[in-house]
């Protein structure tokens, strides 16, 4: 498929594209070819089936521009202090540095260690007190490291240091998101490789979300004592987003029926390999929200302006998901689907604004001129 390449524009630049999901009548025109009007379309909602929440007001999505474009298997994305953004390449195992103003880009070299292959390799940051955070696939197992960066002009990445080894590793379902919550603790989505039986057992690592200090030992008040497990029976997590209040969110990857977004409670037990979706069954915690995996295969979400915002693979769209307290407050509505192709991270950039990461470059897209890219949206 051809994407043809976007033309860069500044955050509140007088012409935008505008777009509000795709209506049932969409007829699939990238919008990257789109004349320079404005383009809008009625947003479209979730096909899974589901209770009928409270009213929420339609959202909307408006792509300010392309913030850089050619990036090689694009992955992590993390935010530096002063604006600036890291970005990881899975496949050729590289940190680069990119400007968050001009998109220029600075190479701060490859990470030592990682052994690319399937879904593996070099896969998400996370960006702390002069620290850089990396969860990579290596030669025996799924790990985190921390390499020091100063931040300044001419400066690289220090040796990694592992921070937590014995993550389960695999050609495919290998989670990889990490990030740093506000009780300062370091968290880690986690996959269970194919091998289902790991979800469900907690002395794994695999096909969890695991909460840690920075050092990497088991955080105070985790569930399970001496553990760094904090919620168990995940299938791929490639998710993880906190609220204003606190309340974290996951989004996860299903088998063949339902891909999942779940409000995450320490100890609790999210089905995987007994269910999948929502099963209303004693003992496991049914998902906030639903979609057939073809309309989503989620990885990266984010939080803004009242809502989860959560990038799909397979579903190559951008869904809102509007929350209030630990609820779904509307149905689920589609944006930018099909217009960048498969779409791996979001970011937020600070009020209504997100970094949004596409990934036509990892093997299962069909890359065009220009991919990959990181996109700047205003949202709401």
């Amino acid at each position: 498929m051809r994407r043809p390449v976007v033309q860069k524009a500044l955050w509140g630049a007088a012409v935008l594209v505008l777009v509000t999901g795709c209506s049932p009548g969409d007829t699939g025109r990238d919008p990257r070819t789109a004349p320079p009007a404005p383009v809008s379309s009625s947003p479209s909602a979730s096909s899974s089936p589901s209770a009928s929440p409270s009213p929420s007001a339609a959202g909307r999505v408006s792509v300010a521009g392309t913030l850089v474009e050619g990036l090689k298997s694009p992955w992590g994305l993390a935010r530096l202090p002063g604006g600036d953004l890291l970005v990881s390449s899975r496949d050729e195992r590289t940190i680069t540095r990119i400007d968050g103003r001009t998109g220029a880009k600075t190479s701060l070299g490859e990470v030592p260690g990682v052994v690319p292959g399937g879904e593996g390799g070099l896969l998400g940051l996370a960006v702390r007190d002069g620290w850089v955070y990396a969860y990579l696939t290596a030669a025996s197992d799924n790990r985190i490291v921390r390499m020091r960066y100063g931040g300044g002009a001419g400066d690289r990445l220090g040796p990694p240091e592992p921070v937590l080894t014995g993550i389960p590793k695999g050609f495919v379902h290998n989670g990889g998101r990490i990030a740093f919550g506000p009780d300062g603790m370091l968290y880690a989505g986690t996959g269970e490789t194919g091998r289902t039986g790991l979800a469900q057992d907690r002395s794994s690592l695999g096909g969890k979300i695991l909460r840690m200090t920075p050092e990497g030992g088991p955080a105070p008040g985790n569930p399970f004592p001496g553990s760094v497990v904090y919620s168990y029976g995940h299938r791929n997590v490639q998710g993880l987003a906190w609220d204003p209040e606190g309340r974290l969110w996951a989004a996860e990857f299903g088998q063949n029926t339902w891909d999942e977004l779940n409000l995450v409670e320490p100890g609790r037990d999210y089905g995987w390999p007994v269910v999948e979706g929502k099963a209303g069954r004693a003992g496991f915690v049914d998902p906030v929200a639903q979609w057939p995996t073809a309309e989503a295969s989620p990885s990266g979400i984010a939080y803004a302006r009242g809502a989860i915002w959560m990038a799909g693979l397979r579903g190559e769209r951008l869904w809102r998901i509007p929350v209030s307290g630990a609820e779904r407050s509307g149905e689920p509505e589609a944006f930018l689907k099909g217009g960048y192709g498969r779409l791996r991270t979001v970011l937020a950039a600070g009020g209504d604004r997100l970094w949004l990461v596409t990934s036509e470059t990892d093997t299962r897209g069909t890359p065009g001129p220009g991919d990959d890219r990181i996109l700047r949206l205003e949202v709401r």
